[in-house]
């Protein structure tokens, strides 16, 4: 995006956020008079069961939109909110769906505490939790598709030369990623489940629903080390990818199914995030667990699979290697 593309947005984001601050602080001040002390600030069903001071729940409200505004001015002024058209899109929904969800919040809050004499008079209805969420949830949708821009141009590519292999020769190449974000998160998940189930255990305490704990944290450990790192392997059999610590639970490419390969620089903005994103056989399949060189690959067939590597263009000039063997070029 242009320079005068980057300067509204950056106005836009600075005008509106400064509107949605002016809001959360001045309403609640305004009706400062009409609102017991302490206010509800948390129901089950129609019960208040939780509140807390004036001043606390100002404070707390207001966060709950700065944090996220200073991250998407922050994400402007780098670039990333334009860079491609999915980003755009998460960038200006997040912008004013996260603005009305913060407003709806505060404004629900208010609305149930007003002209009440003690908290714990106060009632939330059950319709107006279900319209702010479907208000944000509407404008965030309508923003990202106001804001979307131009669809993204094609990434120009150059086909890795291949390796020169004397007659017979044969190599291996291997590469290894991690993302140490999901291998934290899931050795968390991990600790959680052993010191549960050490307490499931020993009965204590005799009251707690064990399995209905034990087994999500448990299937979260366990998809989070599998996809948490990659294993890449070329060798004169085709391409590998192997999930995990162990690599065990692998992804294959027969060298005869591929066409071409090369080395590529590709961002999570560019898939849809982090993992494994599209599906084998349709289009384009990348397995993302960090931005920079990712190992890609066409297949006879059609369709595009990437996987992050480093050194991946050492890796695609073997591959390509192989493809002429086999083709006799």
């Amino acid at each position: 995006m242009a320079a005068r593309g980057r300067t509204v947005t950056v106005t836009v984001a600075v005008v509106w956020g400064a509107l949605v601050t002016a809001l959360l602080t001045a309403v609640p001040l305004a009706l400062r008079d009409r609102l017991p002390e302490p206010l509800a600030t948390h129901w089950t069903g129609s019960t208040a069961d939780q509140a807390m001071s004036f001043a606390g729940n100002l404070t707390v409200g207001l966060a709950l939109w700065l944090v996220a505004w200073a991250l998407l001015l922050g994400a402007a002024f780098h670039g990333a909110a334009w860079r491609t058209r999915l980003g755009r899109v998460h960038w200006w929904a997040f912008l004013f769906g996260w603005a009305v969800l913060a407003l709806g919040v505060t404004g629900s809050i208010l609305y149930a505490n007003l002209d009440v004499a003690d908290w714990r008079q106060a009632a939330l209805p059950g319709p107006l939790v279900a319209a702010v969420i479907g208000a944000a949830v509407a404008v965030g949708v309508l923003a990202g598709y106001l804001g979307r821009g131009e669809p993204d141009r094609p990434r120009d590519h150059t086909e890795t030369a291949a390796m020169r292999l004397r007659p017979g020769q044969r190599a291996v190449w291997v590469g290894r990623v991690s993302n140490p974000w999901l291998v934290g998160a899931s050795t968390v998940a991990l600790v959680a489940t052993v010191a549960v189930g050490g307490l499931y255990a020993v009965g204590v305490p005799a009251d707690w629903p064990a399995w209905g704990i034990l087994i999500p944290l448990l299937v979260v450990t366990l998809l989070g080390f599998a996809t948490s790192s990659v294993g890449v392997r070329v060798d004169g059999g085709g391409l590998r990818v192997g999930f995990g610590p162990f690599g065990r639970l692998a992804y294959r490419i027969p060298i005869g199914k591929i066409e071409s390969a090369w080395a590529e620089e590709c961002l999570p903005t560019q898939v849809g995030g982090w993992g494994l994103r599209g599906l084998p056989g349709t289009g384009r399949m990348t397995v993302m667990l960090r931005g920079g060189d990712h190992l890609v690959i066409r297949r006879t067939q059609g369709g595009v699979f990437a996987v992050s590597a480093d050194d991946a263009e050492r890796g695609a000039a073997l591959l390509n290697a192989y493809i002429a063997e086999r083709s006799g070029s």
